[in-house]
């Protein structure tokens, strides 16, 4: 048996007001094209799972972006979902509904319920539940977003004697050795649950939704990650997307890209140069900036790129070449040219060459001088030696901790 894992499509998602041609299940004759761009990843990746020609189809939650999907994303899962039960009649899909599609009033029900309508589509969209098949003799125990974060679940163990047993759910799975591998949160959110209380021996696969970044925690355990780059921050979300395949005899998980828009982060840089004392004027900033985006394989029309500046003042941002900046903003889907002021206060005369003064000597004389402190226990000499004594410690990896007594005990 070999089935296919999917998770956070996230149709309807938009971005960026650029408009494209296409049909996407609906009359309008535009759309917006980050939603076109996830749409046509969704497409590609049934078309793949249908080639695959796979024995179970699982959806690890958040089909659609919100709650309340438009229309035309509306009708391009049914139609999709429906292709791909044309194409494989045989194979169940399982869906169960992440924390984008699921209405927080009990009244409400969710759109998912939608795609109960095609055969041999399941959708779990609220309680915990078991859906079993006996020609595969496989057992999927659903766990959607509710049923985590209802309370009372209890133990998650396989409750049926089917020779395969699977886990769907949508989470963030917690842990010190699962934190260390995902590095950071990608969506808010979501459920949360210990990677003890999953027990990942006890299970066959585990199919995991909510984190957009393909991640394997264990060889029977995979986050699918999302098909397009649809998180609050997608500069974070290198590499391909696309989904999962298990082969219940090889007993072995296989990752499949996705054709999906280029995004192209460009190599960062500051306009201070510490070794003159000075910061660049606006022509060498756009040399730097030409340059970078000059460099971009295959130019940057149509993709989404972003370029970070660091130490960029007020009156530098202004005498930019803007023109060029328009232009490629035009060019590309989208190019975001994200100029951050600089990181401490500089005096002015720091642009006629004086060296800036140290972050820890503008705050040990705030300290000494402007702060009051709002108890007597305080002791500001120790808390100046602190402040200086973190800041030293600032982008290292100390081994002791970073908390100790300004109190008189």
């Amino acid at each position: 048996m070999r089935l296919a894992h999917l998770a956070d499509l996230h149709l309807g998602f938009r971005a960026y007001h650029r408009l494209v041609a296409g049909d996407h299940g609906c009359d309008a004759p535009r759309f917006n094209a980050r939603e076109a761009d996830v749409s046509n990843a969704f497409r590609g990746a049934l078309d793949r799972i249908i080639e695959l020609d796979v024995d179970l189809v699982l959806v690890a939650g958040d089909v659609f972006h919100t709650v309340r999907p438009s229309n035309a994303a509306i009708a391009d899962a049914f139609r999709q979902f429906a292709r791909l039960h044309a194409a494989l009649p045989d194979s169940p899909v399982v869906i169960i509904a992440g924390n984008h599609d699921s209405p927080r009033a009990v009244e409400t029900g969710s759109i998912l319920a939608l795609l109960r309508e095609i055969p041999n589509v399941h959708v779990v969209d609220r309680e915990a539940s078991v859906i079993e098949f006996p020609n595969l003799d496989t057992a999927v125990m659903c766990l959607p977003h509710n049923a985590l974060t209802g309370g009372g679940l209890g133990s998650i163990d396989p409750t049926t004697d089917a020779e395969i047993q699977v886990l769907l759910m949508h989470a963030t799975v917690r842990g010190e050795e699962v934190d260390r591998m995902l590095g950071y949160v990608s969506e808010f959110g979501g459920a949360q649950i210990d990677l003890a209380d999953i027990r990942v021996e006890r299970w066959d696969y585990v199919a995991l939704g909510h984190y957009h970044i393909a991640t394997r925690l264990a060889p029977n355990m995979w986050y699918a990650g999302s098909i397009e780059r649809t998180s609050t921050n997608i500069w974070i979300e290198t590499g391909p997307k696309g989904f999962v395949t298990w082969d219940s005899q090889r007993r072995e998980c296989e990752f499949h890209a996705v054709p999906t828009r280029p995004v192209v982060d460009l190599a960062r840089f500051s306009a201070w140069l510490p070794a003159e004392n000075r910061f660049m004027d606006a022509a060498e900033v756009d040399r730097a900036v030409r340059e970078r985006v000059d460099g971009i394989s295959g130019g940057i029309e149509d993709r989404i790129v972003r370029l970070i500046i660091d130490d960029v003042p007020r009156d530098l941002f202004r005498d930019l070449d803007h023109r060029r900046l328009r232009d490629y903003r035009a060019r590309a889907l989208h190019f975001h040219l994200d100029a951050r002021r600089p990181a401490r206060r500089i005096p002015v005369e720091v642009q006629r060459g004086t060296v800036p003064k140290p972050l820890e000597d503008e705050v040990a004389e705030f300290l000494a001088t402007d702060w009051q402190p709002t108890s007597g226990d305080i002791r500001r000499e120790r808390l100046i030696e602190l402040t200086r004594h973190y800041l030293e410690l600032s982008g290292d990896d100390p081994d002791e901790p970073l908390i100790e007594t300004l109190r008189d005990d």
